[in-house]
């Protein structure tokens, strides 16, 4: 089998991995939810060539997350429940129904007003789906309610993100960002308190009270938490380098040193940092 830029090949590659006696072990061996967390790990890689500017690496990492979307529209096909074509269907179908001011010739031509209507149709079709699952005979009588619709299995940072932007959408919000300041100190207060009490339950939520409320910070000034993390953490791995690279000039690692010295390296790294912006 020759590789292709025809989707239909990539579609006919993975029919062949899943099937018994003469496809892979491994494909075989797999379901919905033993193949999630790659496809959650595709996604990521994407976003980090992204972040890289590495297109050639954009190129590899949006095949593996094609490949993800495949194989999961194989193991749907194998049990009936759907195939990719039904995928495609669905997705171009959605698109053309949340574009009506390209496709049907409605008004909506600044982003404001996109935004918007956009929302709009997404909840009109969240209630057609609560009709179709009463319908069906569905029992769960959840009420709607201004959150739905944000994944559980998000990551927590941007999941709170959306959390915060569908409570301020119905007036549930501060209008000052220094306001989340202040109940950032009000959550520091409390993980002070927490500590007191050595209760590690308390103090683990508590810590996530905080977390929340710097999301909400973030947010106020129009920056993504999850991104600003990533920042972080990049910056964490670049000054950490530069700290074990002193170190190795002198022919010693992180470990053979105090904190003190470790902080000192860690402060010339800012410096030099800083030195070069």
């Amino acid at each position: 089998m020759t590789p292709s830029r025809d989707i239909s090949r990539l579609i006919e590659i993975m029919a062949a991995l899943r099937t018994p006696g003469t496809g892979c072990p491994w494909d075989l061996e797999q379901n919905f939810a033993t193949i999630a967390p790659y496809t959650i790990e595709e996604a990521y890689e994407v976003a980090d060539a992204i972040a890289r500017d590495d297109r050639a690496g954009l190129c590899d990492e949006l095949g593996d997350l094609l490949l993800q979307v495949v194989f999961h529209a194989r193991m749907a096909e194998e049990d009936g429940s759907f195939a990719f074509g039904d995928v495609v269907e669905a997705i171009t179908a959605k698109m053309i129904r949340r574009h009506p001011h390209v496709f049907a010739g409605a008004d909506g031509r600044t982003v404001a007003l996109v935004q918007g209507e956009w929302e709009r149709i997404k909840a009109a079709e969240r209630a057609a789906k609560a009709g179709n699952g009463k319908s069906r005979g569905m029992t769960d009588d959840k009420p709607a309610s201004a959150l739905d619709g944000v994944p559980a299995a998000l990551p927590a940072l941007t999941r709170a993100l959306k959390l915060q932007a569908k409570a301020s959408r119905v007036g549930f919000d501060w209008n000052d960002p220094r306001a989340v300041l202040a109940k950032i100190r009000e959550e520091t207060d409390e993980i002070e308190a927490a500590l007191d009490g050595g209760d590690k339950a308390e103090i683990a939520a508590e810590i996530g009270d905080l977390l929340f409320a710097v999301v909400n910070l973030a947010r106020h000034i129009d920056a993504d938490a999850e991104d600003a993390l990533r920042g972080t953490n990049r910056k964490f791995e670049r000054r950490f380098a530069f700290i074990e690279a002193a170190l190795a000039r002198q022919g010693l690692k992180p470990q053979d040193c105090d904190l003190d010295a470790l902080d000192a390296l860690w402060n010339a790294a800012k410096a030099a940092e800083r030195a070069v912006t």
